[in-house]
């Protein structure tokens, strides 16, 4: 009886850390991307054309024939997004931005949150044969500090 009893106890125990070691986990932060993809980020950006925020913001309120492709996820966009940005998400981008920019000479100014997926996104769209695409090289939270206006 004492063994039995002994078996349950430190069963229980041994499920009690393991479901505070998985909520202990989930809490942790990642630790971001691992160096291989900062380096896959880093060439891409080497290969496409750069240009400040200011320079988006010019062409907005000059009202420039382009489009501001915003290509962070659906949700992110809901919360404010660049004037006049429509979305379509890093994630699908290759299959979705037919429908949304059919004119591949367009010209296309990228942005997403931080310019990682911008990066890769303005890279692929010059691969898939876009010619006019140009990566906004800010974050967003730049345009905002910038008192830049935000949609929503």
């Amino acid at each position: 009886m004492m063994k039995k009893r002994m078996l349950v106890w430190m069963v229980s125990f041994v499920f009690i850390l393991t479901v505070v070691g998985a909520a202990l986990a989930q809490d942790a932060k990642p630790a971001g991307p691992p160096p291989v993809v900062k380096e896959m980020v880093a060439k891409a950006k080497a290969t496409i054309k750069v240009v400040p925020a200011a320079d988006v913001k010019a062409a907005i309120d000059n009202k420039e024939k382009a489009v501001i492709l915003d290509v962070r996820d659906p949700g992110e966009y809901a919360a404010g997004h660049l004037p006049g940005a429509i979305n379509v998400s890093r994630g699908t981008l290759e299959f979705n931005i037919w429908g949304k920019v059919s004119d591949q000479s367009a010209k296309i100014y990228v942005y997403c949150k931080t310019a990682g997926r911008s990066i890769l996104a303005t890279k692929t769209l010059n691969d898939m044969g876009y010619k006019n695409v140009v990566l906004m090289d800010a974050q967003f939270e730049d345009w905002i500090k910038a008192g830049y206006p935000v949609e929503r």
